[in-house]
């Protein structure tokens, strides 16, 4: 049985976020847990920028499919985490952390 990226991420729901240093770690719903060095990805900028305490205030959006921080008016998909090899930012800065899984 083959199982693309695409349906892996429409079944696969955020649990839990929790920040140590400069990196975010996202637990999901099948057990992994991807780590984010999110000062070293552009499109976490705003998250960079924040507060620890700004940082602290995230929500899980229904269905787990986001992670959502209503102070900072941002937040992103799971599945831009779970496909982070086609976003621009791989392009612009290729020696950026790789990402963690476990």
């Amino acid at each position: 049985m083959t199982i693309s990226v695409h349906d892996e991420m429409l079944e696969v729901e955020v649990q839990n976020v929790h920040f140590d240093g400069d990196m975010l770690f996202i637990e999901l719903s099948d057990g992994r847990q991807v780590g984010l060095p999110f000062k070293k990805i552009k499109w976490l900028d705003w998250l960079a920028q924040a507060t620890p305490e700004q940082r602290a205030k995230w929500s899980i959006e229904p269905y787990g499919y986001a992670v959502w921080w209503e102070e900072l008016d941002d937040g992103f998909e799971v599945k831009h985490v779970l496909s982070l090899q086609s976003l621009p930012h791989q392009q612009e800065n290729k020696k950026s952390e790789p990402i963690l899984a476990t």
